[in-house]
C-alpha cells in the first residue's frame, strides 16, 4: 500500500464524514436555500467517493506501480481540493452574501476535470500492467 495516498485518503474521508454531518444537521440552521444545501451535499459526496478512489489507488499501486497509477492519485487529490473545496467555499460565500463567488466558481469545473483525469490515468495505468 502506498502510504502517502493512504494517509491523505483517510484524512479526506474523515473530513467528508464530518462535513457531511454538518451539512445534514447544521447547515439547515444557517440557510434554507436548496441550491446552497445541494452544492454542499455534492461536495461531501464527491469528496468521499474520491477519498475511497484514492485509497484504492494506494492499494493498487502496490501491484501496479507505474507512473499512471501514481498520477491518478495526484489528480484525485487535486480534484478533491478544487472541486469539493470550491463548493465548500462557495457555500460559505453565498451564506455570507459575498459577491466574489464569480472568482471561486471556475475552480469547480477544473476540479471535475482533475477527477476525470484521475479515473483516466487509473484506467491507463491498470491496462498497462503486464
Amino acid at each position: 500500500m502506498y502510504k502517502p495516498y493512504s494517509i491523505i485518503a483517510a484524512l479526506f474521508g474523515f473530513l467528508a464524514v464530518g462535513l457531511g454531518a454538518f451539512g445534514a444537521h447544521g447547515l439547515e440552521k444557517i440557510t434554507l436555500d436548496e441550491k446552497i444545501i445541494h452544492g454542499f451535499q455534492t461536495a461531501t459526496q464527491y469528496q468521499m467517493y474520491h477519498a475511497l478512489a484514492l485509497l484504492a489507488v494506494a492499494i493498487i499501486y502496490e501491484k501496479v506501480s507505474n507512473q499512471w497509477v501514481k498520477l491518478a492519485g495526484i489528480f484525485f487529490i487535486t480534484g478533491i481540493i478544487l472541486f469539493s473545496g470550491s463548493l465548500y467555499l462557495l457555500t460559505a460565500l453565498r451564506i455570507s452574501g459575498s459577491t466574489i463567488t464569480r472568482i471561486v466558481g471556475p475552480f469547480t469545473p477544473l476540479g471535475g476535470i482533475s477527477l476525470i483525469g484521475g479515473w483516466l490515468c487509473l484506467l491507463i495505468g491498470v491496462a498497462k500492467k503486464k
